[in-house]
């Protein structure tokens, strides 16, 4: 037999008919021992697939699995091989088998009597040992089952501690996302909230409010085009960028054209874009500046406590995206304030949720745009009408869009008032959407309490990734 004949064992059919059969690798040079081994097995009714190497060489051509062949699960291998002395391949077969995605047992055949050889075989690194001459069938398969059971075991632990460091790994990339916003003064409210997708992949939307040594507010909210652990660490690398020019003075209007350098430089691919929001709060609260690249336009809230306005902007002035290679840049709105106000700013995983289980606000729902994806969404905000590649529009199911958010929100705040909006708004949308968004969803509220009034502004920060949020 060559390197890679099977040897049926344990099974009365073909033995790759069983589908709880392991495949067991038998490194052995003699084809009498071999055979012997086959009909151990056979009589320990141990349902295995049993291939065959004659060499350490064929031995770690198998584990590596070439050419897509079947995982080893357990490797059977004689110490007196041709191109092997005393215990070096145990150590070779361990070493190339750690670095397997499913590591196979090893369990090794000795010609010696004693336990002398086989211990110091299981300190290097195999999992059990046998006597050839020692050896019956009860014994043979009472070992490989031990074996397996305990590779199994390690693997279980081994992606337990994977799926631990990938859970760490992601709430690093949030906490980066999100960060503590930096503002003084007691009467500026920055209210803060972010709300998974149901995907299972990060989303790169981020957020950030800082207040400069002049009393400027300035506050930010993005979108990177796409989702993924790419996406998700250049939002967070936008969203550092994006605090370190406020911190170090840059003028509000030179912001977004660095922005784009760091955007540039750091991207996965060429196609990436990014929306972003940008607005910045006058020192004397009389007056907010808004920027937008390619972005929805935020919601104005005016009036005094009890009595508050909410009300859409429009999207003048919109500039392009960030990272799109079209002319323009961005210019300014100005918009006049008289008494306490606040920005309600978001990312387009709300308006696109879905509304499935009704509400307040059916009727002012959207119908979605069928073939659309965020991308070509990101477009038609910049040009105002579909690529060509977007293909037919139809209605399905109706989404939440810009006007239900507006209505949604006006009604929250005219029952409950604005302290506690964040929360609540992220609520009412995940309800009418039936459960976890399509897309990450961001929301941000910053806010002034006004001169001559007793209230301080509120601050809160709402990470919706806990157990209760993930209930229906």
């Amino acid at each position: 037999m060559s390197s890679g004949d099977v040897l049926r064992a344990g099974s009365d059919g073909p033995a790759e008919d069983s589908p709880a059969s392991a495949t067991v690798l038998l490194v052995e040079d003699d084809d009498g021992d071999a055979l012997l081994v086959t009909e151990l097995l056979e009589d320990a009714e141990v349902p295995v697939v049993l291939r065959r190497a004659r060499s350490v060489a064929e031995a770690v051509e198998a584990i590596s699995r070439p050419g897509g062949a079947p995982a080893v699960d357990c490797v059977l291998l004689d110490l007196g091989l041709p191109d092997a002395v005393g215990l070096t391949a145990v150590s070779r077969l361990r070493e190339v088998a750690e670095r397997a995605r499913d590591v196979p047992a090893l369990v090794v055949l000795t010609g010696l009597t004693g336990g002398d050889q086989g211990l110091q075989a299981v300190a290097a690194g195999a999992d059990d040992y046998l006597v050839k001459g020692e050896t019956d069938s009860g014994l043979l398969g009472r070992s490989l089952r031990y074996a397996l059971q305990r590779r199994r075991s390690a693997a279980q632990q081994r992606a337990l501690y994977r799926s631990a460091v990938r859970a760490e790994e992601t709430a690093r990339l949030e906490r980066a996302l999100l960060p503590n916003p930096l503002v003084a003064d007691e009467r500026v409210s920055v209210m803060v909230g972010y709300l998974p997708g149901g995907g299972g992949l990060l989303g790169g939307d981020f957020f950030d409010t800082v207040e400069r040594p002049d009393g400027t507010v300035l506050s930010v909210v993005g979108d990177v085009a796409g989702h993924g652990p790419d996406e998700a660490a250049l939002g967070a690398t936008l969203r550092t960028a994006w605090r370190t020019l406020v911190l170090t003075g840059t003028s509000p209007e030179r912001i977004l054209e660095h922005l784009e350098r760091v955007l540039l430089t750091e991207r996965a691919r060429p196609e990436v874009f990014v929306t972003l929001c940008q607005v910045v709060v006058a020192p004397d609260r009389s007056s907010v500046d808004l920027y937008l690249a390619g972005h929805l336009p935020p919601l104005l809230i005016t009036g005094p406590v009890g009595e508050l306005a909410c009300d859409a902007l429009p999207p003048t002035g919109r500039g392009r995206a960030l990272g799109v290679p079209v002319e323009g840049g961005w210019t300014p709105r100005r918009i006049d304030v008289d008494g306490p106000f606040a920005v309600m700013l978001y990312t387009d995983g709300l308006v696109e949720a879905e509304v499935r289980r009704g509400g307040p606000v059916p009727e002012a729902a959207e119908p979605e745009l069928d073939g659309l994806g965020r991308d070509a969404l990101g477009l038609v905000a910049l040009h105002g009408d579909p690529p060509s590649h977007a293909g037919p529009l139809r209605r399905r199911v109706p989404r939440l869009g810009q006007s239900g958010l507006h209505e949604l929100v006006r009604d929250d705040l005219q029952r409950h008032g604005i302290v506690g909006v964040v929360e609540r708004v992220l609520r009412r949308v995940r309800a009418l959407h039936g459960g976890p968004l399509t897309d990450d969803a961001a929301l941000l509220v910053v806010g002034w309490t006004g001169h001559d009034t007793p209230y301080l502004g509120e601050r809160s920060s709402t990470l919706a990734d806990s157990a209760e949020w993930a209930r229906p």
